[in-house]
């Protein structure tokens, strides 16, 4: 006997689920315009009845304030210039303080799980200690109680390779520009070129062949920037840098470079905040990797630092980060309280801004759209540098 196998019979569009979840997103995004149509409406006419209308034209007025951190500007500038000046403040410290707060936690987690006991513990005090106190009480510390309770000019605290520490900051010797520079600059935009395809390259022969990535790709995409480099140096008839020294002259240090009291008191403080949480996660990554696999290590003959950096970082990167993720954008998040110690950044130049114009929605709405680029630009970086380093499965 043979039974007739019946037709197939489609799914109902309203028993369909794929129709039925892109009819839900629909009516979501629908319900957000509307709101945000409904609230828009409200600002437009609240702002009505007060004579104003939104915009950015106010921009263009002269700003008629100075900022001490960008010598500069002048307060005959606009309001939009005195705000870019405030952007950059804030990158300045957000940028550096990220590289540093990621080696201190490095080093900091590392440390923690060290076999020496002191430096296991002076670890772990470092880190309960900055995790558990508020990051502005950390900022008046650096500021009132290191900072400006340094030496005078004239007694300044002169540190190895020529650094010196004073009321006024910190000077730094800095590499100046000479008349070969631009010539060298030459070399250099041909080195980022090379180094380009050199990566591009890599990449494209790793899809095809299965072999290679991201780390080769990048380390041969270096090794040819730096040949490039460090030969057009050597071509050029005169060093195209030089190394400008701070020399006391007067009652004040020329030359150089000068952190001042309120940059370096927030970049202290956000670093050793930052990266006591990221001591956690390198910890935390660390022992995530089996003991299995640095056993095999040792058994292979490898030393203790080569177990590290071939065996367990590589592994325990696919933990870190997305957690390092988050302490980076708390870092430029947290840049904002620069305005209790007086550091012209974002937020405290918005700050100004408003509260001569007055103009609380554009200011507002410019400032949450710069910290928001800024998070969203460091996401997407490392959200690309994760895809590339976390383990595939087959």
């Amino acid at each position: 006997m043979v039974l007739a196998s019946r037709p197939h019979q489609r799914t109902p569009l309203w028993r369909d689920e794929r129709v039925l979840s892109l009819l839900g997103q629909a009516v979501f995004v629908a319900i957000v315009v509307l709101v945000g149509a409904f609230l828009y409406g409200n600002v437009r006419a609240a702002l009505e009845r007060q004579g104003l209308v939104a915009g950015f034209d106010f921009m263009q007025a002269p700003a008629g304030f100075q900022i001490g951190e960008r010598a500069s500007f002048d307060p005959s500038e606009s309001y939009a210039r005195a705000f870019t000046v405030g952007v950059i403040n804030t990158l300045r410290v957000v940028g550096l303080g990220i590289v540093l707060a990621t080696l201190l936690g490095l080093v900091a987690g590392v440390a923690r799980l060290s076999s020496n006991w002191l430096v296991a513990r002076i670890a772990a005090v470092y880190v309960e200690v900055i995790r558990n106190t508020p990051l502005l009480l950390q900022l008046f510390f650096w500021f009132f109680a290191v900072i400006l309770n340094l030496p005078k000019v004239r007694e300044s605290l002169a540190l190895p390779g020529s650094i010196y520490l004073n009321l006024r900051g910190i000077f730094l010797p800095w590499p100046a520009p000479t008349e070969a520079f631009p010539a060298w600059r030459n070399f250099l935009v041909g080195g980022l070129i090379l180094a380009a395809l050199i990566w591009m390259g890599v990449a494209w022969w790793g899809r095809r062949t299965g072999r290679g990535g991201f780390g080769p790709g990048l380390l041969y995409a270096l090794a040819a920037f730096s040949l490039i480099a460090v030969g057009g140096w050597f071509v050029l008839p005169a060093p195209p840098l030089a190394l400008d020294v701070p020399v006391l002259q007067g009652l004040n240090y020329r030359g150089g470079t000068r952190l001042s009291p309120e940059y370096a008191a927030l970049l202290f403080g956000l670093v050793f905040y930052t990266g006591a949480f990221i001591a956690e996660i390198v910890r935390a990554g660390i022992q995530s990797v089996s003991k299995g696999q640095v056993e095999a290590a040792r058994a292979l003959g490898l030393k203790p630092m080569q177990v590290l950096r071939l065996v367990v970082f590589p592994q325990a990167l696919r933990v870190i980060i997305p957690p390092l993720t988050s302490q980076y954008l708390n870092l430029a998040k947290n840049s904002s309280l620069a305005v209790a110690i007086g550091y012209p950044d974002l937020f405290s130049v918005g700050g100004t801004i408003f509260n001569q114009t007055g103009r609380a929605l554009e200011i507002i709405g410019l400032m949450m759209f710069s910290y928001l680029t800024m998070s969203l630009t460091t996401s997407l970086l490392l959200n690309i540098y994760n895809r590339r380093v976390r383990l595939v499965e087959r």
